[in-house]
């Protein structure tokens, strides 16, 4: 019969090299990353992102009416509360997203360009596309 010669023998345990855990005879066969990485591009490309919206001329000008408002009751020691829609652009491609911010303005950075917020934030006024306030302490929508 096949075999005969060899079934009966005991089995082979090395001198020289340690016997091998389950553990880790069972990580040979577990799958591997062959393109490590590559799930991380394709979730970033279709990762959608917006573009940025020119303001009309009317737009402009509402928005800097609303800015002279900001820097005027500043100047009387007013820190206004505000609710601010920017574009923020993106950090590793075309496009960005629009964020809207609520806070206190602390301070407006004519020089800079920037609206400083109370709790550090700084946002760029050539990004700002809306800024609102209201009296009685509610948004409008």
């Amino acid at each position: 019969m096949k075999y005969d010669d060899i079934i009966h023998l005991p089995h082979h345990v090395s001198e020289t090299h340690p016997r091998m855990s389950l553990y880790d005879r069972a990580a040979q066969f577990s799958p591997f990353a062959a393109l490590t990485g590559h799930g991380e591009a394709i979730r970033e490309t279709a990762r959608r992102t917006q573009s940025r919206v020119d303001l009309s001329e009317d737009g402009r000008r509402v928005l800097d009416e609303k800015l002279g408002l900001l820097m005027e009751w500043l100047g009387k020691g007013l820190l206004p509360v505000v609710r601010i829609t920017y574009f923020q652009p993106d950090e590793k491609k075309m496009g960005g997203e629009y964020v809207a911010v609520e806070g206190t303005v602390r301070k407006v950075r004519e020089y800079e360009r920037r609206i400083a917020l109370e709790d550090g934030r700084e946002i760029p006024m050539e990004e700002i596309i809306e800024i609102d306030w209201d009296e009685c302490g509610e948004w409008e929508d």
